[in-house]
């Protein structure tokens, strides 16, 4: 049975490890991580987890649906949001049973913080690195499980459906092995990496949603992207630094090129609006003010608050050069989540049977058209648990054996060529980066065209340099064909 599980899962951060955690523990289960274990999007994840739980301030799940709907644009799922919103304390309730050490006020009680687009204070966080406290915790878990085995530095490179269940191809330090299985999650994460400018981690390149696209699954939505207003801007580095979302639940302010407020101009709730408008705003005010210099000002709350309450932020401005309780951070939108993806049904099942998805690769419908602050993580703790939960009620009846794919490839298949993925960045960037332009988007699809020919018609390794590269012109491709179609949000 070597090689051969029950549960594949594809990827280690929050839904890959989560839903691990809530597979039987009869079922032999496998968990892949492209890079190092803790290296995902989740560990970035500043500002907290969203969730109605042990209730103050006359809160309820109702009013968490209605601003998500709001921050959505009300194009999200009834169905999935009902469900979000209503298992959210559970799932809080399990990250503090597995030791999360969320923040608790001077009277003992788990503090909440306010973030833009809630009506309510109902962001659990571990000061500003809640992401990675919630991953170093459930991979600790995780790892105490005998039924779970987890390899890193594993990159997916092939993957076909079978009579049993799926085969994937995983190159480890240049060895080539495939595993076998049943039910397969992938949990893959987003797509930041083929923008020229993100806050996404190096494995975000879009890999799990490419493949389960070349296999025929449904992709739903992949032009739905979220661009932040607050990422930190040296106008230099691709991977861009993001000052969270809760440093304007908190209070600061946004400040246009001559270090004046102007979000009156555009929406009532001012630096609390939801992200896709406070990015709008700082595009409209950048042409009026012919800039593209903004800043992010809470220096009035201090030094001694501010290294409390956001002490990885505080640290990483410091090493760029700036001290947020004596300067303006300069800031600008960036490329930073996606709400699209792999579609599934309720249970996280994808158009394909027995393939699951989870997490930022997903599209579960909860996020609608712009995700509300938060609400990522909460997401990918009640998906994927869904998903665990659907498996376990199917295991019984899975097959005895296993079909084994072949992924041989030729012996004189040579590496890649470089720079498409450069080339991918820079269509993206000047067709869509938070205002849509058309002309540069059917220019660009074209290019992407061209890009695809070359790679279906290659003879390449498929090393991780050839699957990013396949993704990143898969995914512009269903992205700029829904931007020409007038399918984004």
């Amino acid at each position: 049975m070597a090689n051969k599980y029950d549960v594949i899962v594809v990827g280690s951060g929050s839904a890959g490890l989560y839903g691990a955690m809530n597979l039987p523990s009869d079922m032999k289960v496998l968990v892949l991580s492209k890079k190092e274990l803790t290296l995902c999007n989740s560990s970035l994840a500043q500002g907290g987890i969203a969730g109605v739980y042990k209730p103050v301030d006359d809160d309820t799940t109702e009013k968490h649906k209605e601003d998500t709907f709001i921050a959505g644009k009300q194009k999200n799922n009834p169905e999935t949001v009902d469900i979000l919103v209503k298992q959210a304390a559970h799932e809080i309730d399990t990250l503090i049973k597995v030791g999360v050490d969320f923040d608790r006020n001077e009277t003992g009680e788990l503090d909440r913080t306010l973030e833009g687009g809630h009506s309510r204070r109902r962001i659990f966080h571990h000061a500003d690195a809640t992401g990675a406290e919630i991953v170093k915790k459930l991979l600790a878990k995780v790892q105490t499980l005998p039924n779970v085995t987890i390899k890193d530095n594993s990159v997916m490179c092939g993957l076909k459906k079978t009579s049993t269940g799926f085969s994937i191809n995983v190159v480890r330090n240049d060895v080539y092995t495939a595993y076998h299985c049943h039910y397969l999650i992938l949990a893959t994460g987003g797509i930041g990496r083929i923008y020229a400018f993100t806050t996404n981690s190096s494995i975000a390149t879009g890999d799990g949603i490419a493949f389960a696209h070349n296999i025929g699954a449904e992709i739903s939505h992949l032009s739905w992207i979220q661009f932040h207003p607050t990422a930190f801007n040296d106008h230099k580095t691709r991977e861009c630094f993001l000052v969270s979302e809760s440093v304007r639940g908190e209070g600061a302010y946004l400040l246009n090129n001559k270090k004046e407020r102007f979000m009156q101009k555009y929406d009532k709730r001012l630096e609390l609006a939801p992200r896709d408008v406070v990015s709008h705003a700082i595009m409209e005010e950048s042409r009026a003010t012919n800039s593209d210099n903004f800043y992010i000002d809470i220096r009035y709350k201090g030094e001694e608050y501010l290294k409390h309450r956001f002490p990885m932020i505080y640290e990483n401005l410091l090493e760029r050069g700036y001290d947020m309780s004596k300067d303006c951070i300069p800031i600008f939108p960036c490329q930073h989540y996606l709400m699209g993806g792999i579609k599934v049904d309720k249970n996280s099942e994808t158009t394909i049977k027995n393939m699951y998805a989870c997490g930022e690769c997903s599209c579960t419908g909860v996020h609608g058209g712009n995700r509300l602050a938060s609400n990522s993580l909460l997401e990918a703790l009640v998906f994927s648990r869904q998903a665990a939960l659907d498996i376990a009620k199917k295991k019984d009846s899975a097959p005895k054996d296993f079909e084994e794919a072949d992924f041989s490839f030729s012996p004189d298949a040579k590496h890649i060529p470089t720079g498409i993925k450069t080339a991918v960045r820079g269509i993206l960037q000047r067709s869509y980066f938070v205002e849509k332009h058309l002309d540069e988007a059917v220019s660009g699809l074209e290019k992407i065209k061209e890009l695809e020919k070359t790679i279906l018609e290659g003879n390449y390794i498929p090393a991780e340099d050839y699957v990013e590269s396949m993704a990143a012109v898969v995914c512009a491709k269903i992205i700029l064909q829904e931007v020409v179609n007038g399918e984004t949000p």
